[in-house]
């Protein structure tokens, strides 16, 4: 009867028992192909990222030569000049160098004024009068 099936379906029976959820072969190599499939996946990726390396690295030495013909600085050159440039003093300046303390931080000196007499001080002066008596 096997022999009739097997004539029959043309030799299709291994196919229809792995459809039929019947117990599939198992390569013993199957582990080994997989690690070997990885490792190359691996070993491309690797591949890529030193092409891609080195493509950058020539761009960046073109982008020196370029800089260095036309004297042109790296945005980072730029910033860092800036920066230095804030934090020094400038000698010849029109402005005065900023206090460390701000005016009235810490002075005891000063008398308590309210809300009121601060206000006073901004009217005119017929107002000031009329306010202080």
């Amino acid at each position: 009867m096997d022999f009739v099936m097997k004539q029959a379906l043309g030799g299709a029976t291994k196919d229809m028992g792995k459809m039929m959820g019947g117990n599939e072969e198992k390569d013993p190599d199957a582990e080994k192909k997989q690690e070997e499939q990885q490792e190359a996946l691996r070993q491309q990726e690797e591949e890529r990222k030193s092409k891609y390396a080195k493509m950058e690295a020539e761009r960046e030495n073109m982008r020196q030569g370029i800089r260095d013909k036309y004297g042109i600085k790296k945005k980072e050159e730029r910033e860092a000049e800036a920066n230095a440039a804030m934090e020094m003093p400038c000698e010849g300046s029109l402005t005065r160098p900023k206090k460390a303390v701000p005016a009235g931080c810490g002075e005891e000196e000063e008398e308590e004024e309210n809300i009121l007499d601060s206000v006073i001080k901004f009217l005119p002066g017929p107002l000031q009068d009329m306010f202080k008596k």
